[in-house]
């Protein structure tokens, strides 16, 4: 069955709507307005933690509505509900048009449609059992502990969703998509000496429950976070002061996001608020590096078959070998800076209303072995993983703490270091980069972005890279 069919199952079938008298009233709506939509979705969601060795909670929930959007110039009327009903879209109607009311603008062409598919449309939340999801939560905390004697707390949860929308346009143009989400996150407390440290791990995907509750799968993630708890269990306090740092490679592309991909987003470039503004064709980082934009990898977490504007997703190069030659777009943005939809429109559900966001934001590999990289360091800082950080999208400038790093020097790792953050500016940064590793690698699956208030998941990726000179914040006396 196609996703259409599916989703009018949902929408038309079983919510009551009338597909006939529902497409009428949004051609009414948008007449006049130079583009815009209506928005339906359904999403099923449910979270399981394990604690204390324990379920700590369970929930499900079940969420439905409709966004309708009007867009006239720069302005943009957005109205919304969870009563999928006609008389609930007629009174949104009646605020949209006031954006547009009186105008006689042209409604833009429609995204091209595309019957591809990056990932199953299996919903993953009854395809396993309840009583499975805890058993495997309860045999992760069993292993967890047997692992080590220094363990003295494990915390595991399982988290799902399963959402269906359809994109309506004036003129009969439609779009649907039916997208998986699942996500496995295992976090460890280690104890010696007085001395206590965690460390955690979390993958995920476009994917169904099976590969998460695969032993081999969870077995290795508790692994991983029981690793770094005992690497942060011996760190030292971090140096503080300019120097070299070699980033590693996959989730530290996770400072690539925040420092440089929300800064290519076509809203704030077209505002003129963002550090790239008015750097289209100019060079804006060293030679070698290239930044991409890519929608399209199979089951991963930031893909998208379509976007929510209905455009099909891509991948768009932003930055080649040091020039800046893209930006990411949504319809709005794109037709206001006389470019094209990049398939970037994106909302956290039919509640908020479309923007520019990444999708799977990746720097491509270069030539150099990692070995190679540690090797020319003499006395530097080696970040393998990221906490919490914060980035002013206006100036660049950004705060990163690393949950796992390592002391560098004479080329070779040295001591895990504990409370290091990364202290720069996102473009000064990529014209520091000297060396880009051979082994580009994509985050487990774990990323969620923030912007004015939406949160979407993501992925981030990139290869090893040496970065001259960044400021290293730490507490070594």
């Amino acid at each position: 069955m196609s996703h259409i069919a599916a989703t009018d199952d949902l929408f038309f079938n079983k919510a009551g709507l009338d597909l006939s008298r529902t497409q009428r009233l949004v051609d009414e709506t948008l007449s006049g307005a130079d583009d815009g939509e209506l928005y339906l979705e359904y999403c099923q969601s449910e979270g399981l933690s394990y604690d204390d060795g324990r379920l700590k909670s369970a929930s499900f929930d079940t969420a439905q509505g409709f966004g309708l959007r009007g867009i006239a110039d720069e302005a943009a009327g957005y109205a919304h509900a969870s009563d999928l009903s006609e008389e609930a879209i007629r009174r949104a109607a009646q605020t949209v048009q006031t954006v547009h009311a009186g105008r006689g603008g042209a409604m833009a062409a429609g995204p091209v449609g595309t019957n591809r598919t990056l990932y199953t449309d299996l919903n993953p939340l009854g395809a396993v059992p309840f009583d499975t999801k805890v058993k495997v939560l309860a045999d992760i905390d069993a292993y967890g502990r047997g692992l080590d004697p220094r363990v003295r707390q494990v915390s595991a949860s399982l988290a799902g969703e399963w959402q269906a929308v359809q994109i309506l346009r004036a003129g009969g143009e439609r779009g649907a998509d039916i997208r998986p989400l699942v996500r496995l996150n295992v976090s460890i407390v280690v104890e010696e000496a007085d001395r206590q440290e965690t460390g955690s791990f979390g993958g995920g995907g476009r994917i169904a429950y099976d590969t998460l509750i695969d032993a081999a799968y969870w077995r290795g993630a508790v692994d991983e976070a029981l690793r770094q708890a005992l690497v942060n269990l011996d760190s030292v306090p971090a140096p503080a002061g300019e120097m070299p740092v070699v980033l590693g490679p996959g989730w530290p592309g996770i400072l690539l996001h925040e420092a440089i991909g929300h800064g290519l987003e076509g809203d704030f470039n077209r505002k003129k608020t963002s550090a790239f503004a008015g750097l289209m064709g100019e060079k804006v980082a060293s030679p070698g590096v290239t930044v991409v934009d890519d929608g399209t990898i199979m089951d991963r977490r930031g893909s998208l078959s379509i976007d929510d504007e209905g455009t099909p997703s891509q991948c768009t190069t932003l930055i080649e070998d040091g020039k800046l030659v893209g930006y990411m777009q949504d319809r709005q943005n794109a037709r206001l800076m006389g470019m094209k939809p990049t398939g970037n429109g994106r909302r956290q559900s039919y509640a908020h209303i479309p923007m520019p966001r990444m999708t799977n934001t990746c720097m491509l590999a270069g030539d150099k072995d990692p070995a190679e990289i540690l090797a020319s360091v003499k006395k530097g800082l080696y970040a393998v993983n990221f906490g919490g950080g914060q980035v002013d999208i206006t100036s660049g400038k950004f705060v990163f703490s690393c949950t796992e790093a390592y002391l560098v020097e004479n080329g070779k790792l040295g001591a895990a270091v504990k409370g290091a953050t990364l202290i720069g500016n996102g473009p000064d940064v990529l014209t520091r980069v000297s060396m880009i590793g051979n082994d580009m690698k994509l985050d487990s699956g774990i990323g969620t972005c923030g912007k004015e208030g939406q949160g979407v998941p993501v992925g981030v990726g990139q290869p090893s890279l040496l970065i001259d000179n960044l400021t290293v914040g730490g507490t070594a006396a």
